[in-house]
C-alpha cells in the first residue's frame, strides 16, 4: 500500500496526509496510464517528490521550482554529450507530457 510506503500514520484524521496520498496516487496512476516503464515511473515519482520538497521543505517560489524542473529535464532528447539532466530516460514526448501534467 502506498500509505505504508509513505509512512502515513494518521491518514484518517490528517488532512495533510490525505493530500499527500492523493498527490502521489494521482501521479502514479497518471504515469501508469502513460505506459511508463519501471525506470520512467520511478523517475517520475522521484520528480514529484523533488518538486514537493522544493515547495514545502525548501520554501522555493513557484518560479524557482520551475527553474529547477528545467535543470532536471535539461538535455532530454539530445545526444549523450549534450545531456546534463537526471531525467534523460524520458523521450521528448514524455517530457512534454510530464510538463503538461505538472
Amino acid at each position: 500500500k502506498l500509505e505504508e510506503f509513505l509512512n502515513l500514520k494518521q491518514l484518517k484524521t490528517s488532512l495533510k496526509e490525505a493530500i499527500l496520498l492523493d498527490y502521489y496516487t494521482a501521479g502514479f496512476w497518471w504515469a501508469k496510464e502513460m505506459n511508463f516503464s519501471l525506470i520512467e515511473l520511478s523517475g517520475f515519482m522521484d520528480l514529484l517528490n523533488f518538486l514537493l520538497e522544493n515547495l514545502s521543505g525548501k520554501r522555493m517560489t513557484l518560479g524557482d521550482n520551475l527553474k529547477e524542473l528545467g535543470k532536471a529535464m535539461a538535455g532530454i532528447g539530445g545526444t549523450d554529450s549534450e545531456r546534463s539532466g537526471d531525467l534523460n530516460f524520458f523521450s521528448i514526448e514524455q517530457a512534454k507530457a510530464v510538463i503538461d501534467y505538472l
